[in-house]
């Protein structure tokens, strides 16, 4: 069988398979289905300074492809995460990377400190928050916001920072070319897209915070397109995500350039979909006779 063990940023993956962001929880759920150990990571559900209880609902909402949701960050807090959801990914034999969002500079290198002593083996870094100090644009919409968030970032981390990438932008390479240069040692790619739906009957917005973001099979083209222009600008590797829920979509979205791919919503309708992209995953690469799946990273061949 092709190898599956990948690197990300320095950190070693068993394989080239985590779960999303928002999609997985703190794994507990998903424990009762199967041995998290199967995974090659978990990126955990985003994680503020302090707890937070999210947004009002209705906050979920069905899409012809997929879904959106403006759940709005709903967490324990960055300390709560520690001292009861780290012991309990410690029993596993996987990479915990912990998600984390802040509202000004300080708060993300407060939350990379304590993460980094509290011994996670990488920190995401979401850029899609509104930075307060900035009228509440978004650190991910501006090259300038990006780069000083991820600076505060590594400054304060002792393990590698992976910056998250919003696709709400003009040019994604710009931002990842921004974050880069302050230090990045990965991006992960892409974020939800921003999106709505209206009952017409009532004439309201199904989601109570209006819009939302968009996830699920509908996104993968758009995140496959992205991966590819962001690994032609930078150096850094790349996680790459969106629409994932087969073997396929991960190789293609390898093949675009990315190190490792992220399932997150596939998860929702079927709990092993992580386990059921390893396999196909690892299928693909042995029917192409590759002697590792890492092969296939940057392997398209553009027309």
């Amino acid at each position: 069988m092709s190898e599956m063990k990948v690197s990300l940023a320095g950190v070693e993956l068993k394989n080239p398979i985590v779960v999303a962001s928002g999609t997985f929880g703190f794994g507990r759920e998903y424990g009762a289905f199967y041995d998290l150990s199967e995974l090659g990571g978990i990126c955990a559900k985003g994680l503020t300074l302090h707890r937070r209880e999210g947004n009002p609902p209705p906050r979920i909402a069905e899409t012809p492809m997929g879904m959106l949701n403006s759940v709005g960050l709903q967490n324990p807090g960055v300390d709560g995460f520690i001292e009861e959801d780290l012991p309990f990914l410690r029993q596993y034999d996987l990479k915990v990377i912990a998600n984390i969002s802040g509202n000004t500079p300080e708060e993300y290198g407060v939350m990379c400190e304590k993460l980094s002593a509290a011994g996670v083996d990488m920190i995401e870094v979401n850029i899609s928050c509104p930075n307060v100090k900035a009228g509440g644009l978004a650190y991910g919409t501006r090259p300038e916001l990006a780069a000083e968030v991820t600076e505060v970032a590594k400054s304060h981390s002792t393990v590698p920072v992976m910056v998250k990438l919003s696709p709400n932008v003009t040019d994604i390479t710009e931002i990842a070319r921004a974050v880069e240069g302050a230090g990045a040692d990965a991006v992960s790619l892409i974020n939800t897209l921003r999106g709505m739906r209206i009952d017409v009957n009532t004439r309201r917005p199904i989601l109570k915070m209006n819009t939302g973001g968009m996830s699920g099979p509908a996104v993968l083209p758009v995140a496959v397109r992205m991966v590819w222009e962001v690994a032609g600008a930078v150096k850094i590797p790349i996680l790459g995500m969106g629409g994932v829920s087969k073997g396929e979509d991960a190789a293609q979205l390898m093949l675009a350039g990315a190190s490792a791919v992220a399932v997150g919503t596939a998860c929702f309708a079927d709990p092993f979909a992580p386990v059921r992209a390893r396999d196909e995953l690892a299928a693909i690469a042995e029917r192409q006779g590759l002697r590792s799946v890492s092969e296939l990273t940057g392997g398209v061949k553009p027309w």
